[in-house]
């Protein structure tokens, strides 16, 4: 069946009816002197239907559909419910970790920020340095997938296309910052969630329907039928089950939104957005599956072609520019979101760090978050056009994020845990992650039964710190230690075969356990965490109403010398109260 297209003009005018609004947005909120902190995070007032709007629009990138998609193509319809669960359970994870980051630092921009404060230098540059780097490499990805999109669907091409789309994110996110990123994000979920309602049952009826499940059956594998398939479990499911934590305490895109939603909306804002990113992800993942049945070959043998593929072979061109809008969108959601996030990192952890908060200059902030918007972009359009294999790094920052978790999570609540502990925690899981992962190490005999026990401990700590974020360390404890009983026999002398798998959750294992026995090792100093929320905190003077009220000049250093007694008094307060 051929695949049709766009016509040049048609594609000219989505480009400029979808970017021409997202600009029309945020140049309507941007101001003439614009405030540095809510540049940042629009000075962590926003909303619920907004903040919930940003959080799944974020998490909706175009990777991800393509990403879900390939998995039903593949594993069949367990596919695209192991990748879609899991990850919007990342989502959900974030809620009660992130209620405790607020709670002792209510006015922080970036984690890496708390980090300094609750440890130093090289605790901060750990997760700064690992979310540039993510931020970077999911840019060049949402860049790469668009311009496959438009190579594939209009007469323009792939390098045509990355071009394009890169001015037209720069354009309407420079000038607000974040406050553009989640006006914006607003918008394009609806366009989203309505062009998923839409396009899936159309691609479903228009392949065959109900009959195309019977009469597609006998194209499949036996564990491509399976609903409960091993197979897919064991390298979609189970990896994806390990990775969410690493994305929601590491990743500064999620950072952000936490920083910027109103506190006592916190819950609610990620529930809902758990709800929306699981339906809409498990959605679009069907038109793998649907690919399957049909026996379609992607274009290329390239199981990223399935998604446009699909909507070309059996859209009407009406129906087609709205699949366009869809993925543009998804990856412009994303691409604003790491955009805002590196700004947000070299403004507060580069800049404000080395002046000092009481010493920075606003103006120089928001100048310096543009131009690094500037760079990444040009970042990203100098990697998308490499050979650098893209999933690969993507790997490595999820791992480095992995090997993140538990030093960050114990930092909120273990006053013992020091700087020293972190950082060698965090080196020392990754100098045994990365030779597992790329097959480095001859997995034969004792040594693979040695690393999968490793292995089988991080499955305790992953089960164990989900129970610790919503039932406290008691029951985190009891089901950290039943988990890892009740894996040992299958785990131990066979997890070594899934290298991803196994490799995250060694991350897991060593990371904790070096955190936990060099922390046992400290007995006489003790963190105050109510000094994070004297330390970090706003770097303007100007206090301003998020997405539109007025500026008001005030007193910095009153100002800060109030909020910052009141801070000390309210987090002091309420971390008496906490008993974890």
């Amino acid at each position: 069946m051929d695949l049709q297209q766009l016509s040049g003009p048609v594609v000219v005018a989505l480009f400029l009816l979808f970017f021409g609004t997202s600009a029309y947005i945020a140049m309507r909120i941007s101001k003439k002197t614009e405030n540095a902190d809510s540049y940042m995070t629009a000075g962590g007032q926003i909303g619920f239907g907004i903040s919930s709007a940003s959080m799944t629009a974020t998490w909706i990138w175009a990777a991800s559909m393509y990403a879900s998609a390939t998995s039903g193509f593949t594993y069949g319809i367990s596919g695209p419910i192991h990748y879609g669960l899991w990850g919007a359970l990342m989502i959900l994870l974030i809620y009660p970790f992130g209620r405790r980051i607020r709670q002792v630092a209510p006015r922080a921009h970036t984690i890496a920020e708390v980090m300094f404060a609750r440890h130093g230098r090289s605790s901060q540059l750990l997760l700064a340095g690992s979310n540039v780097l993510g931020s970077v490499i999911s840019l060049t990805a949402n860049l790469i997938a668009g311009g496959a999109l438009i190579d594939m669907l209009s007469p323009f091409s792939f390098t045509q296309g990355v071009v394009a789309i890169a001015g037209g994110i720069l354009l309407y996110t420079l000038w607000s910052g974040f406050r553009a990123s989640v006006l914006t994000d607003f918008v394009q979920v609806v366009f989203m969630l309505g062009a998923v309602i839409i396009i899936i049952p159309v691609v479903f009826f228009a392949a065959g329907g109900p009959e195309l499940f019977t009469e597609g059956a006998s194209k499949l594998t036996a564990e491509q039928r399976d609903f409960f398939s091993s197979e897919a479990f064991f390298n979609q499911g189970a990896p994806y089950i390990a990775a969410v934590l690493a994305y929601a305490i590491g990743n500064q895109t999620i950072a952000q939104r936490l920083f910027a939603v109103r506190e006592d909306l916190i819950k609610k804002t990620f529930v809902t957005a758990t709800f929306g990113y699981g339906s809409t992800i498990i959605g679009v993942g069907m038109l793998g599956v649907i690919a399957l049945y049909a026996g379609i070959t992607p274009v290329d043998n390239d199981v990223n072609n399935l998604i446009p593929q699909m909507a070309a072979t059996y859209l009407t061109p009406a129906l087609l520019c709205l699949f366009f809008i869809m993925i543009i969108g998804s990856l412009s959601s994303t691409a604003d979101a790491d955009l805002t996030a590196l700004a947000s990192i070299v403004m507060a952890d580069v800049y404000g760090q080395r002046v000092g908060r009481r010493n920075a200059d606003p103006a120089k902030m928001v100048l310096i978050g543009r131009i690094t918007m500037i760079v990444a972009i040009g970042a990203a359009l100098y990697f998308a056009g490499s050979n650098l294999n893209i999933l690969d790094l993507l790997v490595f920052v999820g791992a480095l994020w992995g090997a993140l978790v538990f030093p960050v999570i114990a930092s909120f609540y273990w006053d013992r845990v020091t700087n020293v502990a972190f950082s060698v925690a965090v080196v020392a899981a990754l100098a045994l992650f990365i030779p597992v992962r790329f097959s480095w190490i001859d997995m034969a005999g004792r040594v693979g039964i040695a690393f999968d026990v490793l292995a089988t401990i991080g499955i305790g700590v992953v089960f164990g710190l989900m129970a610790f974020g919503f039932l406290g360390k008691r029951v985190a404890l009891i089901v950290g230690a039943v988990s890892i009983v009740a894996a040992a026999p299958w785990s131990i002398g066979f997890l070594h075969q899934y290298e991803v798998l196994s490799g995250s959750l060694i991350s897991y294992s060593v990371s904790t356990l070096v955190c936990v026995a060099l922390t046992m090792l400290n007995t006489r100093r003790r963190f105050d965490f109510a000094e994070i929320a004297v330390t970090t905190g706003d770097f303007d003077d100007r206090e301003i109403d998020p997405l539109a009220g007025s500026e008001t000049p005030v007193d910095l250093d009153d100002a800060r010398s109030d909020t910052s007694r009141d801070e000390h008094a309210v987090a002091a307060a309420r971390l008496e109260e906490d008993p974890r």
